[in-house]
Order: C-alpha cells, then sequence, then structure tokens
C-alpha cells in the first residue's frame, strides 16, 4: 500500500465527517428549514461554543456515570459468561432468558428503578449496565462453548482437567470475543445513560437536552447529540486500539 493510499484512509473519517456537515448546512439553507425544528451546522456549532460552560458540567456527570455503569457490565458479563460457557448445560438453559432479557426495552426499567432508588445518577448507572452487560456476556459465553473437541480431547489425554481448558486455552480464545463486545456495550452505555437522564435526572446530557427541547432550544439539543456521539466514538476507538493490541494474533494475516 502506498503512502498516498494510507493517507486517505488515515482521512477517510474526517472527510466524511466533512461532507456530513456540507450536507446538513446545505439542506437546512436549500429547504429554508425553522431552527426550531432542524437547526444548521452553524446553529449546532453556536450553540457549542455559547453553553459551553452547562454541556461541559452534564457531559461530565454523563461520561462517569455511564463508565460506572459499563465497568459493572463488564464484570458481571465477564464472570456470567465464563459460568455460562463452561458448561454446554447452562449455556443451552440461560441463552434462552438472556435473549429474553434483553428485548425488554430498558426504559421500561427506569421508572422501577426510580421507585427503588429514587431520581439521580443510580438510575442512570443501572440503566448502563442492564444494557451493556448481554452482548459481553453472550461474545464470552460463546467463546468459551464453541471451544474446538479435538484441541480439548487433546488437552485431556495430556492431563489437563477442564478448569485449566477453560483458564489456559478457552479464555484466551475468547478474547477477541470480548474485545469485540466491548466495544459495542460502551456505545450501548452511552444510550442506557442518556435515556434514563431523559427521565429520572436532574443532571447530565439526556436531562440538558430535555430541558432544551422543552424551551424550544434545538441548537442546544444537536449539540448535546454531538457531544454525546463524540464521547462515545472516542470510547469506541479506545477499546479498537486496545483490541489490536491485545489480540493481534487473532488477526494474523487479515492486513492489506
Amino acid at each position: 500500500m502506498t503512502k498516498h493510499n494510507q493517507l486517505v484512509e488515515r482521512l477517510a473519517p474526517w472527510i466524511a465527517v466533512a461532507a456530513l456537515v456540507i450536507i446538513w448546512e446545505a439542506t437546512v439553507r436549500v429547504f429554508d428549514v425553522p431552527s426550531f425544528i432542524f437547526p444548521s451546522a452553524l446553529e449546532t456549532a453556536q450553540a457549542l461554543v455559547t453553553y459551553s460552560g452547562p454541556i461541559a458540567m452534564h457531559s461530565w456527570q454523563t461520561f462517569w456515570t455511564t463508565l460506572i455503569g459499563f465497568g459493572l457490565g463488564v464484570a458481571v458479563g465477564l464472570v456470567l459468561g465464563f459460568i455460562i460457557g463452561s458448561s454446554r448445560f447452562l449455556y443451552n438453559a440461560c441463552y434462552p432468558l438472556l435473549v429474553g432479557f434483553n428485548a425488554i426495552p430498558k426504559v421500561a426499567f427506569v421508572p422501577i428503578l426510580v421507585v427503588w432508588f429514587g431520581i439521580g445518577s443510580v438510575p442512570a448507572i443501572l440503566t448502563a449496565f442492564l444494557i451493556c452487560f448481554f452482548p459481553i456476556v453472550v461474545n464470552v459465553a460463546t467463546g468459551l462453548a464453541t471451544l474446538e473437541p479435538e484441541m480439548e480431547d487433546v488437552l485431556r489425554v495430556l492431563g489437563a482437567r477442564r478448569m485449566d481448558v477453560l483458564l489456559k486455552v478457552g479464555l484466551p480464545r475468547s478474547l477477541p470475543y470480548f474485545f469485540a463486545s466491548l466495544k459495542v456495550a460502551i456505545t450501548l452505555a452511552f444510550v442506557g445513560t442518556v435515556v434514563s437522564e431523559t427521565v429520572a435526572s436532574n443532571q447530565g446530557i439526556g436531562y440538558l437536552m430535555m430541558s432544551a427541547g422543552s424551551q424550544m432550544r434545538m441548537g442546544l439539543v444537536f449539540a448535546g447529540l454531538l457531544v454525546i456521539s463524540a464521547m462515545a466514538m472516542v470510547m469506541y476507538e479506545l477499546f479498537a486500539q486496545l483490541e489490536k493490541r491485545m489480540t493481534a494474533w487473532a488477526h494474523r494475516g487479515q492486513g492489506r
């Protein structure tokens, strides 16, 4: 691959963002869309600057709330995934229950969490946890449950116990599944936090967007959306880089 092609690939995301902003601004101007319905990119940028203080404060609240919920999701998902994936019986028994639980809209849990814990950060943390732990459980359990029988038979012949097989072969083999699930889970965690903040909180980006929407300040609403997207993309890229470093052995031969 030439240096020119490498440069183009690196700039591709920024080119796409620039094109999207141009289309966004042009669409609003050409069709003369009122700002209280759909603000332009320039109006949204102005809102980001004008309300930078409140946006930063509420963004920090959303960020750390999401990270706590995500951390709980990783811990519970990893342990539960290991337990389920270590037994064919548990895998077959629990997988349908997990799918059924995941099918429940997490916003339906928010009123219950408010009754139990009151309005504030706790419902947001738990909503982020509830929405993000499922992909982690499924990926870790699948990585362990799909361990090749031939490999397990060879290890058993060599004297390895079931636990040795899981810890020394199963878990390393599940790492690509695990890190792939982290990238999905962190974006879902932000969704869970913001959903809860719009219903049961007096701080956070979700609360800020609801307050701005009720006052028809749509520029601020879209500024909040951009901030959420930016935080999620940064965390996604962080885990993508971590995945490359930790599981490079699983992607050998896939470079172009």
